[in-house]
């Protein structure tokens, strides 16, 4: 398939796929098959009844959903009606989804009627909600929300030629999605980007993975996100490849629909691969499908690329850097990196975007010295919702957005994550990069993941303290450990505390939340009746 952008907005992207692609797999989720065509049928079926609500183009439209096909579906008529699609994470509480609807100023709200417990229009109950006009629910029903079957069946009224009309109207310049950012400081800001930029990116990045038509997808990272939407079933609907939504992460489910849906796509982060390699029941299943793994953090032990080639088979393994302000996507590596550049780097910019490494002045750093990242080109959100200081304080006058994170650049331009600024520790006078000092820790040997973070100390200031899961099988000996660090690394970067764990916290995007360590630190040191 060609690498130009065939479309430039996601509606004429479905109709477009339906002629490429025909009759297909687009879908598997259960029992529900759905092929290229059906699938836009379904998608200007889903417009219809949007158009029958009364949205107008502009409008938001919520989605607060794990990753099941109605997801899609909900979103592409949206999408051809010419909404704006708002996206929540699926662990929000209550008023943490109240937040971003009241906000977005969300319109329709589309939600399960309960998923793991969870009764998601139960959690909304008692929050001010005055530009929200309705609640609709995919599978279980719930007091005071329309269902799904339901609210499509409103659309039959409409005809399939003004559903067409509205989708063919939607402009490259349009909005696509508002996604609102994990708010670890002050409250989330929703991040507006447009049809056109999005699929643009996305061209550059399935080309570069090298996503074809017939490869089986799985999607584990959640559609709420850039990784699972824009990545996962967007870039599947280019290229022609077949998603199969996973709606929670479980190693011998994931083991199972690896070998009985002969999965060849399988990005996540890079505790899914440690997990899956880990888990004492891989070898009863045949993983000889798979072919694709996209995966991204600061700090990834080569040791993983290998065995990821080695024992579960990927042909191809890519690392990449992304942000919600840069569509998802900054620098990726390429097919032909060796093992300790896909592993030590975040790869080079995709074409026509820049990016540099600054320093507090905004002047660009000598290559290998660390420097804020900062981006420019057609990736660049087109600025936060309704927020016009944020805005200027995150995108400069001359458009470069300044991503937060420090990184260096080696001089064939591949970007190395050290750590978000704000991760940062300084112990003495120096600066230490959490991840750096992972990557160094995963050196050990014996270490399946490790998050380091800065906790307080009267003396130096701030200290290192790392929290370590141990290889399947492996005892870890804290002050063995630390011993080891001294003989590794350079002083200041010594963890002074570490802490043995079965697991580290994480989100549902599969990342470690080192703010929860952070209060797990503080709660141990207490306890050891450190300062």
């Amino acid at each position: 398939m060609p690498s130009e952008v065939l479309e430039e907005t996601i509606p004429r992207l479905l109709l477009g796929a339906a002629e490429r692609f025909g009759d297909a797999p687009a879908i598997e989720d259960g029992d529900v098959r759905l092929d290229f065509r059906e699938l836009a049928d379904s998608g200007l079926e889903a417009a219809r009844a949007f158009l029958a609500a009364g949205v107008e183009p502009g409008d938001r439209v919520a989605l607060w959903a794990p990753n099941v096909h109605e997801w899609i579906l909900a979103a592409l008529g949206a999408h051809c009606a010419g909404a704006v699609l708002v996206t929540l994470n699926t662990r929000f509480k209550g008023a943490e989804a109240a937040y971003v609807l009241r906000k977005s100023g969300a319109r329709l709200l589309f939600t399960p009627g309960e998923f793991l417990g969870t009764r998601y229009v139960e959690l909304l109950a008692g929050e001010e909600l005055p530009a929200l006009e309705r609640i609709v629910t995919f599978r279980e029903a719930a007091p005071g929300a329309q269902g799904w079957a339901d609210f499509l069946a409103s659309g039959a009224g409409v005809p399939i030629a003004e559903a067409r009309e509205r989708a063919e109207a939607v402009s490259p310049d349009d909005l696509s999605d508002l996604l609102f950012t994990s708010g670890t400081t002050g409250h989330p800001k929703g991040v507006m980007t447009a049809h056109g930029q999005n699929l643009r990116a996305f061209a550059a990045w399935s080309e570069v993975v090298g996503l074809r038509a017939g490869d089986r997808y799985l999607v584990v990272n959640p559609f709420f996100h850039s990784f699972g939407y824009k990545a996962g079933w967007l870039a599947s609907l280019m290229r022609g490849a077949t998603v199969l939504p996973q709606a929670v992460f479980d190693v011998p489910e994931v083991l199972a629909r690896i070998s009985r849906d002969r999965v060849s796509m399988l990005p996540g982060p890079p505790t899914l691969y440690q997990s899956i390699l880990a888990h004492p029941e891989r070898g009863r299943h045949d993983l000889s499908c798979l072919r694709l793994a996209v995966t991204g953090a600061a700090a990834i032990p080569v040791d993983l690329i290998h065995r990821m080639r080695d024992e579960l088979g990927f042909e191809t393994i890519i690392t990449g850097y992304g942000l919600t302000e840069t569509c998802g996507i900054v620098s990726m590596c390429r097919t032909d990196d060796d093992p300790e550049t896909i592993a030590t780097t975040s790869g080079r910019p995709i074409p026509d975007v820049e990016v540099r490494c600054v320093d507090e002045k905004g002047h660009e750093v000598a290559r290998g010295e660390p420097g804020e990242v900062v981006v420019r080109g057609y990736n660049v959100m087109r600025g936060y919702f309704e927020d016009a200081a944020a805005t200027a304080a995150t995108v400069d006058a001359e458009g470069w957005l300044h991503t937060g994170d420090v990184a260096v650049m080696d001089e064939r331009g591949y970007l190395r994550i050290t750590d978000r600024i704000k991760d940062m520790f300084i112990v003495g006078g120096f600066n230490c990069y959490p991840a750096e000092i992972e990557n160094l820790l995963y050196g050990h040997g014996r270490i399946a993941q490790v998050a380091v973070i800065g906790v307080p100390d009267p003396r130096m200031g701030e200290v290192g303290m790392a929290f370590v899961v141990p290889d399947s099988g492996a005892s870890l000996d804290e002050a063995g450990l630390v011993a080891w660090c001294r003989d590794h690394m350079a002083n200041y970067k010594v963890p002074r505390f570490v802490e043995v764990v079965d697991a580290l916290p994480t989100n549902a995007s599969g990342k470690v939340t080192k703010f929860v360590l952070r209060e797990q630190a503080l709660a141990r040191l207490a306890e050891r009746g450190q300062p």
